[in-house]
């Protein structure tokens, strides 16, 4: 302690050794150590106690190394959302549909080759779907089509209750894009937005359940009008509702 009461605190690594000399025990410092870097400190102290030290790693061989942050972030924040309750009830089909919406949000890709990423990933091994088969795919995602209208009614539920939505307004988002292709049972030929004429047309609706949070999307089929939609009478905004977006009031596309 100073003069002006400010404590200062000391602290050496001294290498010392103690012998007898005569009667008395004597003690010598052989090296000060204080100035070394803390992990240099801690392996000369571990050799002067006879342990045995080897270069980090080269006792051990790194034979796979899977990511895992990402998978444990999207999960965890899934469950807090209370999607496995959301989906149904515990299933074989359930946990293969979770770890589907899991992959979707990491890296989405198709079906089958989200079953083959399971492989490179911590999903399977986490969510228990590593020995997933693709017939066990296809029917887990029969199971959710068949739960889609249990679902929506739960969101709908949630969302849209009077204490989530008092206003009880859902803004609905109809947006149409063309279809190059030939396969899509949902794209017809109708009114075209964008001035694309001779291409078959699809549509996709959106709603938003919270404010600027999440949507709930979906696919309609295209409906040729009776009359070209004009502007003032095919959409509507509602600036002080509370939610964001767009509601459309025309169907087809």
């Amino acid at each position: 302690m100073d003069k002006a009461g400010n404590v200062r605190r000391y602290e050496s690594v001294l290498v010392r050794r103690t012998y007898r000399d005569g009667k008395k025990v004597r003690h010598e410092t052989l090296a000060n150590l204080s100035k070394l870097p803390a992990d240099v400190i801690a392996a000369v102290e571990g050799t002067l106690k006879g342990q045995v030290l080897v270069p980090a790693g080269s006792e051990f061989t790194i034979t796979r190394s899977l990511p895992h942050g990402d998978v444990a972030a999207v999960a965890a924040m899934a469950r807090q959302l209370g999607f496995p309750a959301l989906l149904g009830p515990a299933c074989r089909s359930r946990d293969l549909v979770f770890a589907l919406i899991i992959s979707r949000v990491i890296q989405p890709a198709s079906k089958l080759s989200t079953l083959a990423s399971w492989a490179d990933s911590t999903v399977g091994v986490d969510l228990d779907v590593a020995t997933a088969s693709t017939d066990e795919i296809y029917a887990a995602m029969d199971w959710l089509a068949d739960r889609q209208d249990t679902i929506e009614k739960k969101l709908a539920a949630k969302h849209l209750g009077p204490q989530a939505n008092p206003s009880r307004m859902a803004l609905f988002d109809l947006t149409s894009a063309r279809m190059t292709g030939r396969c899509c049972e949902l794209a017809s030929r109708g009114y075209s937005r964008d001035g694309k004429k001779g291409y078959r047309k699809s549509n996709t609706a959106s709603s938003p359940i919270q404010p600027a949070a999440r949507w709930r999307c979906g696919c309609l089929p295209v409906t040729p009008p009776t009359r070209s939609p004009s502007p003032t009478s095919s959409r509507w905004c509602a600036p002080n509702s509370g939610l964001i977006g767009w509601c459309w009031s025309v169907i087809a596309a």
